[in-house]
């Protein structure tokens, strides 16, 4: 039976009456009250993560120069973007290479620059037509200066994901990070019991038109994301087992911050962005409760080969990772995460402070995120 209403808790919020707490703070809340009360107890809990989401770009209007060009090739710091879109809008995509720099500088780069109020070299080009004549440009631009500038990230907030070792006799440089020979160590990327679609993870509250935390500034589930997975091997808490759901976001790039969007680089591998997600989760009932008071403890991945050598793979909890080593082969490996807790907890702590103070209030999805069991297809090689 349902406690309460997310009407109720924004009414709530308003009032300046609502229980706000962390991911982490419920888990002891949960445990000291049992579920039943603390359904009652509490109104939201905000959940947060920080790390590599390489699935990420964004959209910029860049205005109509005079004589006019219908940009056909576009380049943001000799980084290429896609123009195949209309005259003047373009998508940077996180993981694109600068054509001078290569690996140093991405994507992710300009992205994190064009937030910080840095000037942007523009350079475009086009074939002329009747209506835009003009056949190349060379300006620079700014956040001060687009129309529009917004993140849309197709794929990001993985809901588990599996850790990376390497079986082979040779360091290999992969977007896990750098993995060294023999079960030399383990990476994993999540931030467990904070994150978001862990704590929801039958998508009852989070879906398509979810107000979240982005980048800084406040943003929406637009879809779900690519890659989305549901039909993924549940834990009887219905956690999955690996990787599984994913949500497309979106957000005003404009507002965004440095302190929560930052370009990287995995060595011989390429760039990423690294984005800061957070997600209120309204506590309905008894089951929301209980969902939401999740620990690494009862969240597990699998640690799999990278190399591609063996198929090996061995399920761990999120506690063991955290440990800073697990056993493999009864060999002691060490751990080390590809995403920041502390940043994670910065967020679900910002946010629920936002929450509290009637800045932030929460939003009914206008549809849930697809539950089929459908799994994944797989490109074949067909030839043409």
């Amino acid at each position: 039976m349902p406690v309460k209403t997310i009407e109720e808790i924004n009414e709530r919020i308003l009032e300046g009456k609502a229980v706000v707490v962390t991911a982490e703070e419920m888990i002891d809340i949960v445990e000291e009250n049992g579920a039943k009360k603390a359904a009652k107890m509490v109104d939201v809990v905000t959940t947060g993560t920080f790390g590599a989401m390489c699935s990420s770009g964004a959209f910029i209007n860049f205005g109509h120069s005079d004589p006019p060009i219908r940009m056909t090739r576009v380049w943001l710091n000799d980084v290429m973007a896609y123009g195949g879109i209309a005259a003047v809008d373009a998508y940077i995509g996180a993981t694109e290479l600068s054509e001078s720099q290569g690996m140093q500088y991405g994507g992710a780069h300009v992205i994190e620059d064009f937030i910080a109020g840095k000037d942007i070299k523009l350079y475009a080009e086009s074939y002329g037509t009747d209506c835009y004549p003009r056949k190349s440009i060379a300006t620079t631009i700014n956040k001060n200066n687009v129309n529009q500038a917004f993140m849309f990230n197709p794929r990001n907030c993985y809901q588990n994901y599996p850790a990376g070792t390497n079986s082979s006799d040779r360091t290999i440089y992969t977007y896990m990070g750098t993995l060294l020979p023999e079960f030399g160590n383990v990476t994993y990327c999540t931030s467990g019991q904070l994150s978001p679609l862990l704590n929801d993870p039958e998508y009852r509250t989070i879906g398509i038109g979810t107000r979240v935390f982005i980048g800084g500034t406040h943003g929406y589930v637009s879809f779900q994301g690519t890659q989305h997975d549901p039909g993924q091997v549940r834990m009887p808490n219905g956690t999955p087992a690996s990787s599984a759901g994913t949500l497309a976001l979106i957000g005003d790039l404009k507002k965004m911050s440095t302190d929560f969007i930052r370009a990287a680089t995995y060595e011989k591998y390429g760039t990423t962005l690294f984005v800061g997600v957070g997600i209120p989760i309204p506590i309905l009932d008894e089951d929301m409760a209980m969902k939401t008071a999740v620990s690494d403890k009862d969240i597990y991945t699998n640690i799999v080969d990278k190399s591609g050598k063996t198929s090996f793979s061995q399920a761990v909890s999120y506690q063991e990772l955290r440990s800073g080593y697990v056993t493999i082969n009864n060999k002691k490996v060490p751990t080390s995460p590809l995403s920041s807790t502390v940043k994670a907890r910065e967020i679900a702590d910002l946010l629920k402070t936002q929450i509290k103070k009637g800045e932030f209030l929460l939003t009914k999805s206008a549809e849930g995120l697809p539950t089929d069991k459908k799994r994944l297809n797989k490109l074949e090689v067909r030839g043409y």
